[in-house]
């Protein structure tokens, strides 16, 4: 049997109205973390009622090992 690899992933998530600044303000956050390697980003859509979305941004990432 191979040697099992174990790695910590972790995330957050953001939310706003408008995407460009939901993204201006994961892009900061990510900055914010230092030196991290990101895995993914998901952009999810909530529809509030037919005039009003509300849109969040899960973020996973690790550190470097």
């Amino acid at each position: 049997m191979s040697q099992r690899e174990t790695w910590t992933m972790h995330h957050f998530s953001q939310a706003g109205s408008d995407v460009p600044g939901l993204l201006r303000k994961v892009a900061e956050s990510i900055e914010d973390l230092g030196e991290v390697e990101v895995h993914d980003l998901i952009l999810h859509q909530d529809i509030c009622s037919e005039d009003e979305n509300e849109y969040s941004i899960t973020v996973y990432f690790g550190y470097p090992s």
